[in-house]
């Protein structure tokens, strides 16, 4: 129901978009979220947005080069990363929970992103 797309491999300072596209249900109301799981690492947060894009939170090391937005007329969720570093390289996972709740109850597949340097 939640389709990541987007990855790749990438230089230093480069630049990525990722999408997740849902289908199979409505997300209009969910706060979507993006992950990522480095490997030997647990996952991690790296951003979320409400319903309407007006709140957004970041992880504190992706703060000011990611950029999370949505477009509720396709159901997708883009993730547009700049500035990329090789600690950035990790699989990344888009994820959705209802607005009350707490737990992220949908994910994607992953899509790979490899920074290098």
């Amino acid at each position: 129901q939640l389709q990541a797309s987007g990855g790749g491999l990438v230089q230093a300072g480069g630049s990525l978009r990722l999408s997740c596209a849902a289908s199979g249900r409505t997300f209009l109301t969910y706060v979507m979220g993006w992950f990522r799981q480095a490997p030997g690492k647990e996952r991690e947060f790296v951003a979320s947005i409400n319903w309407s894009g007006g709140s957004t939170y970041y992880a504190d090391s992706v703060k000011g080069r990611f950029t999370i937005s949505r477009d509720n007329a396709k159901n997708t969720v883009y993730l547009q990363m700049n500035s990329l570093k090789p600690e950035d390289t990790a699989v990344y996972y888009c994820a959705a929970r209802p607005t009350s709740a707490s737990h992220w109850g949908y994910w994607g597949q992953g899509t790979q992103v490899t920074v290098s340097s």
